[in-house]
């Protein structure tokens, strides 16, 4: 589903990604974990061909972002934590609206709406204006916005961020179900925590390298560490002492 081949992204003098190489396998929910700064978002910016690389390329779905990068659009499902809603549109009206512009019916957008509603309990939020949401409920009808078309692979970039305690269940839950045969989720964040959770495999990046790609238990075994955060700082500050 995912093949990155030495992906790099400079700015002027800055290189925020150093020739990034990996693969992700469909039926995964693949985390990206990193702290601020370590080129998570640049790396999904341009497998959602958002950016364009410096060198290096990637194939989504089959497809090429640089060949082919429509295809590779209408392939994803892109969440972030600083998306906006028109707050003079209710949540139904956002995600109809989004449904034409993929080609649904009236119909079909409907049936798929009902669908979200039952998979990321939308409730109240489908036809209340925007501009009345609390955080948790605009980032629902963000994620529903961003899958109403049922894309096959969902990028997701630090999604989480700011929902309480309910929303964030909620969307993890979400997470779970989109581990299927033909799909792909990739979830970034640096909360390690969630990682654990939701993530069958985890490329760990620092300062835009790839330090490591595997599942959690071997990058446990890797490091001699019993945690995911504890091997995170055995893998980036390799000369510190580490508690097991």
């Amino acid at each position: 589903m995912l093949s990155i081949q030495h992906l790099t992204k400079t700015y002027g003098s800055f290189q925020a990604l150093h020739s990034v190489t990996m693969t992700a396998h469909d039926g995964e929910v693949f985390g990206l974990l990193g702290p601020n700064g370590a080129g998570k978002t640049t790396l999904l910016r341009i497998l959602a061909t958002l950016l364009r690389p410096t060198g290096g390329t990637a194939t989504l779905n089959g497809h090429d972002i640089l060949r082919d990068p429509e295809a590779v659009r209408r392939s994803v499902g892109v969440v972030n934590g600083g998306m906006g809603l028109p707050a003079r549109l209710t949540g139904r009206e956002v995600l109809r609206s989004f449904a034409t512009l993929y080609g649904l019916s009236r119909a079909q957008a409907d049936a798929r709406i009902s669908e979200l509603d039952d998979r990321l309990e939308l409730g109240r939020t489908l036809d209340v204006r925007a501009g009345e949401y609390s955080t948790g409920m605009k980032q629902k009808v963000v994620i529903a916005r961003a899958v109403i078309h049922d894309p096959p692979v969902l990028i997701l970039d630090e999604a989480a961020s700011g929902l309480d305690i309910f929303a964030r269940r909620t969307l993890l839950d979400f997470v779970h179900a989109t581990r299927a045969p033909g799909r792909l989720t990739l979830y970034s964040t640096h909360v390690m925590s969630e990682v654990e959770e939701v993530c069958d495999r985890v490329a760990i990046l620092h300062q835009g390298e790839l330090l490591n790609v595997s599942t959690i238990p071997d990058v446990l075994e890797r490091t001699g560490t019993g945690s995911l955060e504890r091997a995170f700082f055995a893998l980036v500050r390799p000369e510190a002492p580490h508690a097991r």
